[in-house]
């Protein structure tokens, strides 16, 4: 056997394991224990033979059941608490997404975004928190969501497909050699690796067709590889390929949050002494009780089209012209591409209460008005139109040298870049501001019944009443470069060093072409063709828009959106073409959209040291690392305040020491055990020197600079049992005290003059840029970022996997794979507060308090199993996954804290070697077309969000040469 990196890569397995350069995770400590095990021998496929103690004679481990053992090998031959998921081969992932594989590992739970798997959570720490490593490069990767890219350090899994991988390793605990920035978890994600496969050539390919039953489209899914390593074993090339599209729909209703606030008249009584607008207020318990509920901001039902078209490919060139040398260039591109389109339905109540008439409220236990009749409300169609871009390229190189016998080094570097374009961002509005009987029932808060009193198919009863376009982009770079070096000091000791350099360029630009077609009375603001009228002005003859014609709408119909009988399900919008070239609006100039334009730029220069021992202590065998870990940030944050860019620049230094120890107590059984500082850089909307403006919500935002980093001390303690093949027992209980905790702090009762920004700041058709006055008044929210006081956090991990070979016959096929992670968290966050009573000039005050929770997105509890099965033939695996209710964020308008409830998804798939290079297979995901359930307000769960996207059922074949 090679010494030197080849110390800690001793699997030779073809295209089935990622050889990873210079991640370390069979460390040097374990490596000749780990080589005692007999490598897989890719010459004779993918079989390997072991002794089962628990049968008679030899067993034969192919496909998933290998797959489970080389992850597992993985896990045990590290010290670090180090978890894993190795496919079988290329195009066979266990799961059609990259995160979707991940849940299933303890600890580990998921965010999805249009039905797939998008971001991760690790023991109850967000994305953010998390670090990822694409073929040992630390990257970031960004898509879009429902509402806008992601502009943070979280990392969109489902910009690549699952097919250009072949390992993830989850590293749960730090090392000194490790890359810092995490909190959670540092995730290493592998591509190909030419010299592990066999000699000559390889060729494997898997066609696909999916399905899902909601949008009843169908959509292709292609993967390929070829490869070829000389017949001296000294060089190897690969290239693969994977390409997908689907166009799916999310079908569902959304409240916008729910609100607190005044109306024109409750069941007869006036409220004020004008209706509709000004006027004084007069105060009734009939009045302030409707105003002190709680009602549904925007209640509404509405389609979500996907459209989705995913490529990437991957290439890899090694060449080792000698045992003492090897030397990798490593490259992958993605393009993601999505068009969504969202139809909606709704009324606007947010900002119009005013001029509302409410009949017949009914009010709940938890003080919402939980049901309606609303008369001059504002009935609203919106059509919205985003078309998405992601691009995303890495390429690196890595160099591994023995120098001697005892002494190593490798030394690794790349390049990556990710650039989330969306250039059209369009929404028209469709405005009946005047309707008449229309009611809405919550009494099912997840399934409401919404009822329009005036017909909603005919364009005579709306006006085009506003016309937005927001065009943005969101480029993340990384400059990595990396040298590790190994000394064996002596039998059972070695010193790990080495240095780094990492430039990370973060850039968010955003423009907008927003306007209201109407201002307060005179010409339009788009083509001076109609006189409008003032604001006060309400009732048929109103002017607010331009009249809606058939030539620019078109009709929209709900299909099984999960709604109750009695709800509207057919309903005009406006044509995007059609009235988007009616109002010239691609033509209108760009203004800069103040606070979404921002720059974030950090050089990271560092190092460490390292010792690693094994050995016997009193008869014990034990293995450990140790070391500290330097990093030096330079910061310099860029945003605009008011119309002047702002930089600020930082330096700050982290000493990060750790130590993991593994003990031995029985030839099966490990203990460990680790603790250490991490570190996660600030999140990078709060690092903004600019601030921005909401004139429809009468908030506005600053960022803070000079943050400092999350920081804490982690915890871990660990027994394994691996009491047959394929199989473990494992208990880890884990604690983070969080030292520095950013959090929001939050002023109410300000005036908007009082930030100093200037009016143009607010989007053009907002009330408080129409409305000049209330630029005065003390109704705006300010809030900024700033350093806490920690938190907390605690949990236990218990996990269980097995092939059933103590039954008889064929069921000694099975086997199953389970889970469950517990979590306990503290954090104190400042939000507002409902308000308590009417002030006399019929405004609502909403109180800053202090509130306890949960971190951000913990789930306390958290459930995975998979039951498989597996012949010479035909494999068949089905997997459920269950993440507890979280919260997810602050929340506002007197909502404390928002979130998401408990989900269970149910996966399947089924494989039948149909011979020995052809397979075929049928998959499904979310089998019981779960439903996402999103709340506001922890303490009422009112609805946010209720929807669902279908059943996706995939046919195909692979093949391989």
């Amino acid at each position: 056997m090679r010494k030197g990196f080849l110390k800690r890569n001793i699997w030779s397995a073809g295209a089935s394991l990622a050889v990873i350069a210079g991640a370390s995770i069979a460390t040097p400590a374990l490596a000749q224990d780990a080589a005692q095990t007999p490598p897989a021998d890719s010459s004779q496929g993918t079989t390997v033979q072991e002794q089962d103690q628990g049968t008679d004679g030899a067993i034969v481990v192919t496909g998933f059941r290998q797959s489970l053992q080389k992850a597992l090998n993985l896990k045990k031959e590290s010290v670090s608490s180090v978890d894993a998921i190795v496919a079988e081969d290329i195009a066979k992932f266990p799961d059609q997404n990259l995160a979707e594989s991940l849940q299933r590992i303890p600890g580990i739970s998921i965010q999805r975004d249009a039905g797939e798997g998008r971001a991760i959570t690790v023991r109850g720490l967000g994305a953010q928190f998390t670090r990822v490593r694409l073929n040992g490069l630390e990257t970031v990767a960004t898509s879009t969501d429902g509402a806008s890219a992601n502009r943070d350090r979280a990392f969109d899994f489902n910009v690549f497909a699952s097919e250009l991988f072949n390992s993830l390793v989850v590293h749960k605990t730090a090392e000194a050699s490790l890359d810092e920035g995490s909190l959670g978890a540092v995730v290493d994600l592998n591509t190909g690796n030419p010299l592990g496969g066999k000699e000559g050539f390889t060729f494997v390919g898997s066609a696909q067709a999916s399905y899902n039953d909601l949008s009843k489209n169908w959509g292709p899914r292609f993967a390929g590889l070829l490869s070829w390593k000389s017949p001296s074993g000294a060089f190897g090339a690969s290239l693969s390929a994977a390409y997908s599209k689907t166009d799916n729909v999310e079908l569902g209703n959304n409240s916008v949050r729910w609100a607190q606030a005044t109306f024109d008249q409750v069941s007869g009584t006036n409220c004020w002494t004008t209706a509709n607008s000004g006027g004084t207020y007069v105060p009734s318990a009939v009045c302030s009780q409707a105003a002190l509920s709680f009602h549904p901001r925007i209640p509404r039902y509405g389609i979500v089209g996907h459209d989705r078209e995913r490529l990437g490919i991957t290439g890899s060139v090694q060449w080792a012209p000698s045992d003492a040398t090897k030397i990798s260039i490593d490259g992958l591109y993605s393009r993601f591409k999505e068009t969504r389109e969202e139809k909606w339905l709704e009324v606007l109540l947010r900002s119009n209460e005013r001029s509302i008439n409410v009949v017949n409220p009914v009010y709940d236990s938890n003080n919402n008005m939980i049901s309606a009749t609303l008369n001059d409300a504002w009935v609203r169609t919106e059509h919205y139109l985003r078309k998405s871009d992601t691009e995303f390229y890495q390429i690196g190189g890595t160099w591994d040298q023995e120098l001697g016998d005892s002494f190593r080094f490798t030394l690794l570097g790349g390049i990556s870049k990710s650039n989330a374009d969306i250039p059209v961002e369009t929404t028209l509005i469709l405005d009946d501001r005047d309707a008449q009987n229309y009611k809405y029932d919550y009494s099912n808060m997840r399934q409401p019944v919404l009822t329009f009193g005036t017909s909603v198919t005919d364009p005579a009863n709306f006006q085009l009443a506003e016309i937005r376009d927001r065009p943005s982009n969101v480029t993340n770079k990384f400059r990595t470069a990396q040298l590790r070096t190994e000394w064996d000091v002596a039998e059972g000791f070695q010193i790990k060093s080495g240095a780094m350099y990492r430039r990370f360029d973060y850039q968010v630009k955003a423009y907008q072409r927003d306007t209201a077609v109407c201002g307060n009375g005179g010409l339009d603001l788009v083509l001076k063709t109609i006189t409008c009228s003032t604001t006060s002005t309400f009732g048929p003859t109103a002017v607010y828009g331009f009249q809606a014609t058939p030539q620019l709408t078109e009709l929209v119909n709900l299909g099984n959106a999960g709604q109750p009988a009695g709800t509207t399900t057919s309903w005009v919008v406006a044509n995007i073409d059609a009235a988007a070239a009616y109002t010239g609006l691609y033509n209108r100039p760009l203004a800069l959209d103040v606070g979404n334009n921002r720059n974030v730029t950090e050089e990271v220069k560092g190092g460490y040291l390292q010792f690693d021992a094994k050995g016997d202590l009193f008869g014990l065998r034990y293995a450990l690392n140790a070391g500290i870990r330097y990093a030096s940030t330079d910061q310099s944050s860029t945003g605009i305040n008011g119309t002047l860019p702002v930089t600020v620049k930082r330096t700050y230094d982290d000493w990060l020491p750790s130590v993991n120890v593994a003990l031995f107590p029985a030839e099966n059984v490990i203990l460990r055990a680790a603790a250490a500082e991490v570190m996660t850089r600030p999140t990078l909307g709060s690092l903004t020197p600019g601030g921005s403006a909401d004139g429809f919500n009468y908030r506005v935002s600053f960022g803070n600079p000079n943050l400092d980093p999350y920081r804490a001390t982690a915890y871990d303690l660990a027994a394994e049992w691996y009491f047959a093949p394929q199989s473990i027992f494992s208990v880890a209980v884990f604690k983070k005290n969080v030292k520095s905790f950013p959090v929001s702090a939050t002023l109410t009762g300000q005036t908007f003059l009082s930030t100093g920004l200037p009016a143009t700041v607010l989007a053009a058709s907002s009330p408080a840029f129409l409305n000049p006055a209330q630029l005065a008044q003390p109704i705006w929210t300010v809030v900024t970022t700033v350093n806490g006081t920690g938190a907390s956090l605690k949990g236990v991990e218990i996990a269980v996997q097995a092939p059933f070979r103590f039954l008889p016959g064929f069921l000694k096929n099975f086997g199953g794979i389970a889970n469950a992670t517990f979590i306990d968290s503290s954090a104190t966050y400042s939000q507002s507060a409902p308000a308590t009573a009417v002030n006399a000039n019929g405004s609502l005050t909403l109180p800053n308090r202090a509130f306890n929770s949960t971190l951000y997105g913990v789930s306390k509890k958290a459930f995975n199993a998979t039951l498989y099965y597996e012949d010479k033939k035909f494999s068949a695996r089905a997997s459920v996954s269950y993440r507890g209710p979280y919260v997810d964020a602050g929340s506002g308008t007197g909502n404390v804290f928002e979130g998401y409830n408990a989900i269970t998804n149910v996966d399947a798939s089924v494989r039948y070697k149909l011979t020995d290079w052809i397979e075929l297979s049928v998959e499904g995901t979310n089998l019981t077309d779960a439903y996402r359930d999103r709340y506001t307000d922890t303490a009422a769960n009112r609805n946010y969000e209720f929807n669902h996207f279908g059943r996706t059922f995939l046919v195909g074949a692979r093949l391989k040469l």
